[in-house]
């Protein structure tokens, strides 16, 4: 059996074609950690966490605290990792959870690669034969600056990609604009293809009342997070008949409140895939729905296309900026939607290889420019484009 000899993160930056608006200013691109976990028989597991912080945690703590550990016992290279679950509750700075997401979701690329097996099959077999996205649209930098662009672009989608589900920001503009553009896109799009908004905590919770009592009549599926927080979302619950989705994955509170009625969630916020489908089968038990947020590379889209693939209660489309990545760190290029999904590889683990060239090249961009995810208002730069 072999045991743990090397593990490997690097920071990297991947920009968008032209950077996005959101509540909060511009999202440029996005910055994640590739991790490489080597085993003693020259295998290579892949992995990828939620911020380019994680690499010097991976890389300078818990990477050596794995050295020999066998990489098919993950509930032990997690305990070489992390407090136990039950300390994890009672602090507030998860740093290494998240650091910890890119490890174990390596592990299970190698468990897959050493069994030749996709990881699909590792977690029961295929539920479905690929996974659902939406389409994304919103104001962006160089493209989409109107809302008639924007519900252009949303009928283009559908003409050549065959989009069956659109999701888009609003909360960037004043409500006005919102509403144009949601109007152009209904008219564009016709009343048959479900839209969900994501507002990103934009409104308070009278603006939020007034702005979905004006989106009902454009018939939309639901939004992310049109307030702060879980609480405040209560209180607008009976005010609308459109659905509401949140990033805070506190299932026990979504019960106690009635709302949300979905989480949007990445690996990141759990340490990895197992935590994940733990989280995923308690929301099923609750009727929560479950789907995943973008961006993320290559490695942890490989990882979300296998899990939806496996688990039969992820049945809503996932987000997707794919067709707007600008680079990847994968040979196989970025994964892009047709007909609204994309399938899983059938390669053994992920299915996915490094390409080396090309994590120098987002290793090196983020070493010059930083973090891609967030760029205050006036301070936009099209890094795509540079």
């Amino acid at each position: 059996m072999g045991t743990i000899v090397a593990v490997r993160a690097t920071p990297i930056s991947i920009p968008l074609e032209g950077a996005y608006e959101w509540s909060c200013g511009y999202v440029a691109g996005f910055s994640r950690t590739i991790v490489e976990v080597e085993d003693s028989d020259g295998v290579i597991g892949l992995g990828e966490s939620p911020s380019p912080a994680d690499a010097d945690a991976i890389n300078d703590v818990l990477g050596p605290n794995l050295i020999g550990a066998n990489p098919y016992d993950l509930a032990d290279c997690e305990r070489r990792c992390l407090p136990l679950i039950r300390e994890l509750r009672t602090i507030t700075d998860l740093s290494s959870l998240h650091a910890y997401t890119g490890i174990e979701i390596a592990l299970w690329d190698i468990i897959g690669k050493l069994e030749g097996r996709p990881l699909y099959s590792l977690l029961g077999g295929q539920a479905r034969t690929a996974a659902r996205f939406t389409e994304y649209f919103c104001f962006r930098d160089g493209f989409e600056q109107t809302p008639l662009e924007v519900a252009r672009y949303c009928a283009r989608m559908i003409e050549l990609h065959g989009a069956r589900c659109l999701e888009g920001k609003v909360g960037a503009r004043d409500l006005e604009t919102d509403i144009a553009m949601v109007r152009e896109i209904r008219a564009a799009v016709g009343d048959s293809i479900p839209i969900r908004l994501d507002a990103n905590m934009a409104w308070t919770t009278a603006q939020a009342r007034l702005a979905l009592r004006r989106f009902e009549e454009f018939n939309i599926l639901s939004i992310e997070e049109p307030v702060a927080t879980l609480d405040e979302m209560a209180r607008i619950r009976a005010t609308t008949t459109i659905g509401f989705s949140a990033h805070e994955a506190n299932l026990t509170a979504a019960v106690r409140l009635g709302t949300p009625d979905a989480f949007v969630v990445q690996f990141g916020m759990f340490g990895g895939i197992r935590r994940t489908l733990s989280f995923m089968a308690a929301c099923e038990e609750f009727g929560v729905n479950v789907w995943f947020k973008s961006p993320d590379a290559g490695v942890a889209t490989a990882a979300q296309l296998h899990v939806t693939a496996a688990v039969d209660s992820v049945s809503e489309p996932s987000q997707s900026l794919l067709r707007w990545h600008a680079d990847e760190v994968i040979a196989e290029g970025p994964f892009v939607p047709k007909d609204g999904e994309v399938p899983p590889p059938d390669a053994p683990g992920l299915g996915v290889t490094l390409d080396p060239v090309a994590l120098a090249r987002c290793a090196e961009r983020y070493a010059n420019e930083g973090s891609l995810d967030f760029r205050p208002r006036g301070a936009i730069t099209n890094v795509a484009h540079e």
